[in-house]
């Protein structure tokens, strides 16, 4: 025992040592996780010369683009809960909008909430989870109550008949439950006012984000997990004028393929599905040019004006002096057609639709302004953030079936870590019921087998397209090239059967 008066000596010494081991001990970063709802990759730092984005283009100069990334399922909800559950659509058996991904694991431990049982507050805005059509967020994702946004958001009162009930109210608040979609008050495509900014939900959504930024700042012992979930370029197309203005709708392009693929299946495809849910969009094609152009254009004019909304988040962001200990993702649920093949929107198995904009910048790990060819799918994400936080890998419920970047993260140019993506849509075909396409996403190729969940190889229906020598997708190449088919569909072979929807019996193969 240290005698009385060695003791404030040792009590100076350890306080020290104590001092150094937390000096040595850096703060466990931040996460700033950004989702943007149907944004494909029409962004200047993807090679798009027409795109005015400069806040996505110096977000990917501070860190890495990832030039080959796709979603797990082309639709909102599937999309969210793979990559915040971990899990493909195909484990999980979740499809749809309507139904909630703890239907089939109740105790699914959601990525946000993983950071939060290691000392996180988690903050959530905008849309993250999809909420409507019957399903809702996941409170026990988050720290304080999420905060909700409009996706389907109007400033106009022309655009909404004089206020009388829209897309909004009767799908994402449940008010007509049961009603088919086409029976639906329908609110206007588009609005382009001279408003400013803050009419709209994406300012909103970013003036919450600025707000939580701050509160981390203040802070500092509690690590922050914030998502934030711009909502344009969803439809409708409601954005202010100055965003339109920043484009020649004149010298927009239209799509160079107009009609589905030569020798795919009818099913595979779709027409103006979810377009037509908005007026003055026909129910049935064809659009005509000037719809056409105007659905670009808007498409574009959006993507602007989330632009303006991230870049107020990273100026904020940098103000606070946070950007040295945070970790920044940026993804899309999924693409979007703008009428090639004669589709538009999601809700396809087919490059437009899956192909998405993925951004990350990780202090330490990533260089600026690099790239990576490596195919990579959302459901990397879960564990990828877990790896770059340092979080312990703790065994959650969930069948987790992504594998971490972060190999690829220090090393983009020659890092891998598969050969192929996965994804999958399901289809209700007249006299067949419901068929899944699973598709395989190579470098060079995309098989796609659509069967009944169980049902023997050899009744599925095949694509295969050639993005080398086709990269339109003009003709289905299956029939014409057995060995490719053969060859990927051994890679899918391997693969675990997906899973039914709850409640639904898979076929038994005879």
């Amino acid at each position: 025992m240290p005698t009385p008066r060695l003791r404030p000596l040792l009590l100076v010494v350890l306080a020290a040592l104590s001092g150094l081991r937390a000096a040595d001990t850096p703060a466990r970063p931040n996460v700033l996780f950004i989702a943007v709802d149907d944004l494909k990759p029409m962004i200047g730092a993807y090679g798009d010369r027409l795109a005015r984005t400069p806040n996505l283009d110096r977000l990917a100069a501070r860190g890495l683009l990832f030039e080959n990334a796709y979603c797990n399922q082309a639709v909102c909800a599937a999309s969210r809960n793979n990559l915040l559950v971990g899990s493909r659509s195909t484990t999980l058996g979740i499809y749809g909008l309507a139904l909630n991904f703890r239907r089939s694991v109740p105790d699914a431990v959601t990525l946000p909430q993983y950071f939060m049982r290691q000392g996180y507050r988690t903050e959530g805005m905008g849309k993250i989870f999809h909420v409507g059509h019957g399903n809702t967020d996941d409170p026990a994702s988050w720290s304080v109550p999420f905060k909700k946004d409009n996706v389907v958001d109007y400033a106009l009162p022309e655009s909404t008949d004089g206020g009388k009930l829209t897309r909004e109210a009767a799908l994402f608040s449940n008010a007509q439950p049961g009603v088919p979609l086409g029976q639906l008050p329908r609110g206007a495509g588009w609005e382009n006012a001279d408003l400013p900014d803050t009419a709209y939900a994406d300012s909103r959504i970013a003036d919450h984000a600025i707000a939580s930024l701050r509160g981390a700042k203040e802070k500092p012992a509690e690590p922050l997990f914030l998502a934030v979930g711009f909502v344009r370029p969803h439809l409708p197309f409601s954005v202010p004028k100055k965003y339109w203005d920043l484009y020649d709708r004149a010298t927009l392009p239209l799509a160079v393929r107009r009609t589905p693929p030569d020798g795919a299946p009818a099913y595979a495809g779709k027409t103006l599905g979810e377009l037509n849910q908005y007026k003055p969009f026909p129910e049935n094609p064809p659009l005509s040019e000037e719809l056409e152009r105007t659905a670009i254009h808007g498409y574009y004019a959006s993507v602007s004006y989330m632009d303006a909304q991230l870049g107020r988040v990273l100026d904020e962001l940098d103000r606070l002096n946070l950007a040295a200990n945070t970790i920044i993702v940026l993804w899309s649920d999924h693409g979007w057609h703008l009428g090639d093949h004669g589709m538009w929107t999601k809700h396809t198995n087919y490059e437009q639709a899956t192909h998405i904009p993925l951004l990350i910048v990780a202090p330490g790990v990533t260089r600026p302004g690099t790239r990576t060819t490596a195919l990579v799918e959302t459901v990397d994400l879960y564990p990828t953030l877990r790896d770059l936080a340092h979080l312990p890998t703790v065994a959650v419920p969930q069948t987790l079936d992504g594998l971490s970047l972060v190999a690829i993260l220090r090393d983009p140019a020659t890092a891998t870590i598969r050969d192929h993506a996965t994804h999958a849509y399901p289809r209700n075909v007249p006299g067949r019921g419901e068929l899944l396409g699973r598709a395989i996403r190579t470098a060079r190729y995309r098989l796609v087998e659509w069967k009944k969940i169980g049902a023997p190889a050899d009744t599925a229906d095949l694509e295969l397209y050639d993005y080398e020598t086709d990269p339109l997708e003009t003709k289905n190449l299956a029939a014409s090239q057995p060995k490719v088919v053969t060859e990927l569909r051994a890679i899918l072979a391997r693969q675990p059967e997906a899973k039914p929807r709850p409640g639904a019996a898979a076929t038994q193969p005879k």
